[in-house]
């Protein structure tokens, strides 16, 4: 006989769905009669409620001053729990309900530039497309040492290899150039020579944080890569801002703070309205070296993976075919 799963007493009533909503209500208003009020019982139900929660518990949930409560670090702890636990019931009552199909998940990590200039921009289409998936975006440059349990389904990133498990596809290579707004250009310029890049607000990135990204290049390589004396000697004015956050350095380039280098990728869209330009037309191409699509193995076949891969690589296919146009457009002298 297969063994019988038993729910004693005790436990039925330590953790009724009551109690919990008692603790709770009082957690929120730091008052047990703000929490009577709320639920429409007396103070002294939701006292005992709250009392016989910590009974069963062996611990101190709320610090009682006056008529005031305040949670104590465990029921800091137990909140947190209780109220994912409540929102997880909630989330399923409904769909049994409202007969709701479950929706397919999908994870994807990639860098926080990636995300904020890339991806976000793109995402709502995806999603309106697709209203069945839930989708979560973990944006990390930690792609290796993630935190334990944490496997996500597809890899947006510059390293070919992600770990074991994954198939990776290169998507593009990197190209990278200086960019600047109009303005910033007509105060500071014009700029000749890559040298004369030495004169303006260099804003640059940092590689702080950014071990597990297999290419780096800040303003010292890429100029280097263009053969300038990267000893910057002290008689050459230059003002250099220094920051990890790409996005960042990026908003700081269209506050007319300085020159920024453009990942071609991150910041064609505001070449391409105008709000950046180009100051000299010198850039680097990193063949081969570029972004990867990585997927897990055990879910490449499956449709909310598809789905998702189908998606990336037809935005870079129509951002590929506006350049051509643009470049027939420009070449034609229209």
């Amino acid at each position: 006989m297969a063994p019988q799963f038993e729910i004693s007493e005790t436990l039925i009533g330590a953790l009724s769905l009551r109690a919990i909503k008692s603790f709770l209500a009082a957690a929120k208003f730091k008052s047990f009669t703000g929490a009577a009020n709320a639920l429409s019982v007396t103070p002294a139900a939701v006292s005992k409620q709250v009392r016989e929660l910590e009974d069963y518990l062996g611990t101190e949930l709320f610090v009682r001053s006056g008529r005031a409560v305040t949670l104590t670090a465990d029921g800091e702890m137990f909140k947190d729990a209780a109220q994912l636990s409540l929102i997880n019931l909630h989330q399923a009552a409904e769909r049994l309900r409202k007969r709701m199909p479950a929706r397919q998940t999908l994870i994807v990590c990639c860098s926080p530039a990636f995300s904020a200039l890339w991806l976000h921009r793109r995402l709502p289409g995806f999603i309106e497309e697709n209203p069945d998936i839930e989708l979560t975006v973990l944006a990390t440059n930690n792609f290796i040492s993630m935190e334990a349990g944490v496997q996500p389904d597809v890899f947006i990133a510059k390293l070919a290899s992600m770990r074991y498990g994954y198939d990776s596809e290169h998507l593009f290579d990197d190209e990278v150039y200086p960019v600047c707004t109009p303005q910033y250009l007509q105060s500071h310029g014009p700029i000749e020579a890559p040298e004369g890049l030495l004169n303006m607000s260099l804003l640059d990135i940092s590689a702080y944080g950014r071990s597990q990204i297999s290419e780096h290049i800040d303003w010292k390589v890429w100029l280097a890569l263009h053969d300038v004396d990267t000893g910057w000697g002290a008689d050459i004015p230059r003002q250099l801002f220094t920051s990890n956050d790409y996005a960042a350095l990026v908003q700081m380039a269209l506050a007319h703070q300085g020159v920024v280098l453009g990942w071609h990728h991150l910041v064609e869209h505001w070449v391409e309205s105008g709000d950046l330009v180009r100051p000299l037309p010198h850039k680097t191409v990193m063949k081969n070296r570029g972004h990867y699509l990585s997927v897990r193995k055990d879910k490449a076949d499956a449709s909310v993976c598809e789905k998702f891969c189908r998606w990336i690589r037809q935005q870079l296919a129509m951002a590929a075919a506006g350049e051509e146009a643009d470049a027939v457009l420009r070449k034609s002298g229209g």
